[in-house]
């Protein structure tokens, strides 16, 4: 559902939105296309469309030209109070989002939900209805977590690694499809420069992995923050010891995770098991053979027992 006013009217940047995918169509080209001229994720340019990001001005000023809006897009863009339209965070978290509004570097571990900032609006929002909120409530929480993603996304953005417990794949939140969604946003946003997605494998008994959830994060002027939550609270220290303890142990289990290229392939046979509950139920048991048959030769390739073979001699 899109954001509404209080009165259930249309907001303004909603018009915005309707008006810039108006143009698009117009111009015949698919969001994918426009995304790839900025260059930014495509999801960027659906909650654009969709009124739940506030687009830059060199990015409405790329869509005016591009799409031949006249400069209706710009003027309308200028009108706008965004500010006024700009997502609440909950209190005890406008610090951390203020720091993800400037940081210049950002390593992550999660081990219990996606990480906020690689989240899709549907699996968001499935996660906010678990809580005993209000609907308006839900959307504004929804659209404060997805507007802290817009600076990752671009091809330029700070850089973003995130070791994602195994466990977190395999948690279903708002069910199979949000969950295969999920997963192929995982896939895309990972090819990015700046971007890179880790999986902690649950089979990796050696693995030593945070108690919960944790963020180091580096400012522009070289501070270095540690961040954690608890219950409707967040966390922080500065404190050099500190950091370089938790820093340590970030670092040693992200190498002992597995690679990003093999994450991607673990979360797209994830992603795919999703897939077959949307299969008919005789078509299932065929698919889930295919993906155990891939999972056995990765783990092969990965350290199972080399054959020696005996070559013939001509």
């Amino acid at each position: 559902m899109k954001p509404k006013t209080q009165a259930g009217r249309t907001t303004s940047s909603e018009l915005f939105g309707a008006l810039l995918r108006h143009f698009r169509i117009r111009a015949g080209m698919t969001q994918d296309q426009l995304a790839g001229v900025l260059p930014v994720d495509r999801s960027l340019v659906g909650h654009f469309e969709a009124g739940t990001r506030t687009p830059d001005r060199k990015h409405v000023e790329v869509f005016d030209a591009l799409l031949g809006a006249d400069g209706l897009l710009l003027e309308m863009w200028e009108t706008i109070d965004w500010a006024a339209a700009q997502p609440k965070h909950p209190d005890w978290f406008k610090r951390r989002a203020e720091m993800d509004a400037k940081l210049t570097a950002l390593r992550e571990y999660q081990n219990q939900v996606m990480p906020g900032l690689l989240q899709t609006e549907a699996y968001a929002r499935a996660l906010f209805q678990q809580k005993s909120l209000s609907e308006d409530e839900v959307e504004q929480l929804v659209r404060a977590r997805l507007s802290r993603q817009e600076r990752f996304l671009v091809s330029n953005g700070p850089l973003l690694i995130c070791v994602i417990d195994e466990s977190a794949l395999r948690t279903v939140v708002g069910g199979p499809r949000v969950m295969r969604d999920q997963c192929a946003h995982l896939l895309s946003v990972g090819r990015q420069s700046n971007i890179r997605v880790q999986v902690a494998p649950a089979r990796h008994a050696h693995l030593v992995r945070p108690n919960t959830p944790m963020s180091l994060i580096t400012l522009p002027d070289g501070r270095d923050w540690l961040y954690s939550e608890s219950l409707d609270s967040g966390h922080f220290s500065s404190h050099p010891a500190v950091i370089a303890r938790h820093a340590q142990d970030y670092d040693v289990l992200r190498a002992d995770a597995l690679s990003a290229v093999e994450s991607a392939a673990l979360i797209r046979d994830v992603m795919e098991g999703y897939g077959q509950h949307e299969l008919p139920r005789s078509q299932r048991g065929d698919v889930a053979q295919v993906q155990l048959q891939r999972q056995q030769r990765r783990q092969l390739r990965r350290g199972g027992p080399r054959i020696s073979r005996r070559r013939s001699r001509a």
